[in-house]
């Protein structure tokens, strides 16, 4: 079908359904419904995403990639004679222009030019759209589509329409992935036991190729560091990340040198652990280098936006298993402030930092099943005023067999004033974004409030006064997203309040002027924000700085941890200063 054919279609379709848009694609273009439906689910749990960028700058159900792999965005585009913004946000454009993609690979895959006409033979095809990494990671594509294939489901797309692919019984014919190129002759995974976690999958990528304490080019031509953790190096953190990509996507990004990221751990939706990095070496993982020094990073295959359509207790339950692991041997606290989120870790810098595993991830639920692994909570200083919010929605997935529900949102929001009717906070970003956490908390952090009052706007809601490092200059002209501590009002459900564990702190200056906020505890390092004089927070963890015995103190200051010396602190309860 020519271009401007596609592009009259796509007109008069403007508003087909999910199910329509398969039905119209695979008519024009041949390529089956069933591979249209599996992908579109594979890949994007029938969601576009808001248009975000998977990890592996894919977009929509049908990750049309933009990267240095393959372009079949644009060739989509060209293909409908559309835009690439619009198969970015349009899920039945997404839909359509990954079937004309197909059918054009199909075509030049094979060696008789045509395209498959069984369903078993497209496999090949299935792992040519892939463009992945290494030729084991394209098979790992194709093959889990095919398995999705033989299982079938039934899923409701952003809109709640539903779409059902019943299971198809299907042989796939391997053969036809032979002529299949990769684009690095790099190996894949294997199930050796050659890894630091007892059961995980060895994908530890090449240290001639991957460390960047080897590699000649140096960043971003390499994506670790070498390192002796702990005899160099303490590692205090477990940080909890979420893809925002399939399982084959995120090997892509991480079996590629030049993607300048990496990870220790990846989990799968079934529980599955593969291991990238050992233990002891230094991820470029978090945004964050002194927290990627003093941490070991877990990715989860989900999106933060849609969390309640990827995560589910057969992961959690993997990854529970995984962090008590890693606690054990690193000798670290279980609560939320050593168990992090990638969301809960500050930016070293001025810019934003990831908002991952966002507010879908189950904290009590989790922490929950790491300490049923034998680990046993933290146990450290509380005060009455020092509060955690573990919600109902946060214990356990609200669905079916171990899934979510959109119920399990778990982000809570702050106000101007006392009431709900007072306006929220400023807000750095769109605020139909439920990822944005400039103007709200999640559970298990503690936090210390001055005042409390039962909402008066009749929401039944507990309202707490708290300081918070807000984003008041967002929208100014000149912008900045330094961020500026004010008292603001936490909205809860009163039953979702329990005692929080820390130390309140009071933060000082000598000259009265309000205390500078830091990315990480570094002589030197970027204010990122501040606090009046005397404002009050909730410090739960001290370090010396590395290579000194400058003491400082986290602090939640907003959704974020951060940290002050501990020159500009003095403790409200215990020894004074």
């Amino acid at each position: 079908m020519s271009s401007s054919a596609y592009a009259a279609t796509a007109a008069s379709k403007g508003n087909a359904t999910v199910n329509d848009a398969i039905a119209q694609a695979s008519k024009e273009t041949g390529v089956p419904a069933e591979v249209l439906k599996g992908l579109c689910y594979m890949e994007g749990r029938l969601s576009n995403h808001q248009g975000k960028p998977s990890l592996d700058h894919g977009f929509g159900c049908m990750h049309l990639m933009q990267n240095k792999r393959a372009d079949t965005l644009t060739l989509a585009a060209q293909k409908l004679g559309v835009s690439t913004d619009q198969l970015k946000n349009d899920i039945t454009l997404n839909i359509r222009g990954g079937a004309a993609v197909l059918k054009d690979e199909a075509i030049k895959l094979s060696p008789s030019h045509t395209e498959p006409t069984k369903l078993a033979d497209w496999y090949g095809e299935v792992a040519q759209y892939s463009h992945s990494e290494t030729h084991t990671t394209a098979i790992m594509y194709a093959d889990a589509l095919y398995k999705l294939l033989n299982s079938g489901f039934s899923a409701p797309t952003d809109s709640g329409e539903t779409v059902t692919l019943a299971p198809q019984h299907v042989q796939p014919n391997t053969s036809t992935a032979a002529p299949v190129k990769a684009i690095t002759p790099a190996p894949g995974c294997k199930n050796d036991g050659n890894v630091d976690y007892p059961g995980a999958v060895d994908c530890i990528v090449d240290p001639n190729t991957f460390d960047c304490n080897i590699v000649p080019a140096g960043y971003p031509h390499c994506t670790y560091e070498d390192a002796n953790r702990p005899d160099d190096l303490t590692v205090n953190y477990v940080v909890i990340h979420d893809t925002e990509e399939s399982l084959e996507g995120t090997f892509n990004v991480f079996q590629d040198p030049n993607s300048g990221v990496s990870i220790h751990y990846v989990v799968d939706t079934d529980g599955t652990v593969y291991q990238f990095l050992h233990d002891k070496d230094v991820g470029y993982q978090v945004g964050n280098y002194w927290y990627n020094q003093h941490s070991i990073g877990i990715e989860h295959i989900g999106w933060d936006a849609t969390g309640y359509l990827w995560y589910n207790a057969a992961q959690y339950l993997g990854s529970a298993k995984l962090t008590a692991y890693l606690l054990n041997k690193f000798d670290i606290p279980l609560d939320h402030e050593h168990v992090v989120s990638h969301g809960t870790v500050p930016s070293p810098i001025l810019t934003t930092n990831h908002v991952d595993p966002g507010p879908y991830w189950l904290w009590t639920y989790y922490l929950n099943l790491v300490h049923k692994q034998g680990i046993p909570f933290a146990d450290g200083p509380t005060d009455s005023h020092i509060i955690s919010l573990q919600p109902k929605t946060a214990a356990r997935p609200l669905g079916g067999n171990g899934t979510e529900t959109p119920a399990n949102f778990n982000f809570f929001y702050l106000y101007n004033g006392p009431s709900t009717k007072s306006g929220l906070i400023p807000q750095l970003v769109d605020p139909t974004d439920v990822t944005d956490e400039t103007n709200n908390v999640e559970s298990n952090m503690s936090y210390y409030y001055l005042a409390k009052v039962k909402d008066p706007a009749g929401t039944g809601n507990m309202m707490y006064e708290i300081w918070y490092g807000e984003s008041d200059q967002a929208h100014s002209n000149p912008s900045s997203i330094v961020q500026h501590a004010h008292l603001a009002w936490l909205a809860v459900p009163p039953d979702a309040v329990v005692k929080g564990h820390g130390t309140p702190v009071t933060l000082t200056s000598n000259d009265g002027k309000d205390v500078p906020i830091y990315g990480k505890p570094a002589t030197g390092a970027t204010v990122i924000g501040y606090a009046p004089n005397n404002s009050i927070f909730a410090s739960v963890i001290t370090t010396n700085e590395d290579g000194t015995t400058n003491l400082w103190y986290e602090i939640n200051y907003n959704h974020r941890e951060a940290w002050v010396p501990a020159t500009s602190v003095t403790t409200v309860h215990g020894i004074k200063k």
